[in-house]
């Protein structure tokens, strides 16, 4: 990665910090999958269960909505010292302050995103061994923009439509191995499914429904934080 000046580069390390010691469970917001609940009480919730990383993902809301969105989400997310990242929208991300940006394979190349904002964190979803392994040889050649890649989706999800193959836990551990980022899982997770993910590896665990479709929201965050970490000490 291309090097910061040192108070940009003491962000970035700040970010990159709490990202690899902190992050536990990592909830993504989608309003609809909310049971009538807000994006608003939604973070309210995940934030007083513990969550150290939020991510605003929103593709419906017109941009003036977003972005009053996005800086609730910066406001509060600052109060309780957890990251924001934003899904896709750079614009929106810049103009909310947030702490980064999760984008896709066929998204804005994350080195035109590092270059307008070198201390944000970026994280890359990859989608099979092939990809990650792309990116580890990136890393290993210096020329890696990315702070940390997500592998999935691990099981079946009714969350993004049109998905046919799902790579199961059994493969994290020949995947991760192919770059040294940090990492993390999505897709289909569920809370008996965090003993087989943390014993591959997999300590940072995005969830959308699992968080957003319990009755309490806060309760339910709680138990995904204590969860993963009464794993990793096993």
């Amino acid at each position: 990665m291309k090097s910061l000046d040192s108070e940009q580069s003491g962000v970035y390390q700040r970010r990159l910090r709490i990202l690899q010691e902190e992050v536990t469970v990592y909830p993504v917001c989608c309003e609809n999958l909310c049971c009538g609940r807000s994006d608003r009480e939604w973070l309210d919730a995940v934030l007083a269960g513990g969550a150290k990383i939020v991510q605003l993902r929103d593709k419906v809301s017109d941009d003036r909505l977003l972005l009053e969105k996005a800086k609730y989400f910066r406001k509060k997310t600052a109060e309780a010292g957890a990251l924001f990242l934003i899904n896709d929208r750079f614009d929106i991300g810049l103009l909310a302050d947030a702490d980064g940006i999760h984008v896709g394979q066929d998204d804005l190349p994350t080195e035109e995103i590092r270059r307008l904002a070198p201390e944000w964190i970026i994280g890359l979803s990859c989608n099979n061994i092939d990809e990650v392994r792309s990116l580890g040889a990136d890393v290993e050649s210096g020329k890696s923009t990315i702070s940390y890649y997500n592998i999935g989706p691990l099981y079946k999800t009714d969350t993004k439509e049109g998905l046919s193959q799902f790579i199961g836990s059994e493969e994290i551990i020949k995947i991760s191995s192919c770059c040294s980022l940090p990492f993390t899982v999505i897709g289909g997770i569920k809370f008996n499914h965090i003993d087989e993910l943390v014993a591959a590896g997999a300590t940072r665990i995005a969830v959308v429904t699992a968080i957003s479709k319990a009755k309490d929201m806060t309760h339910e965050t709680q138990r995904w934080v204590n969860g993963i970490l009464s794993a990793t000490r096993l």
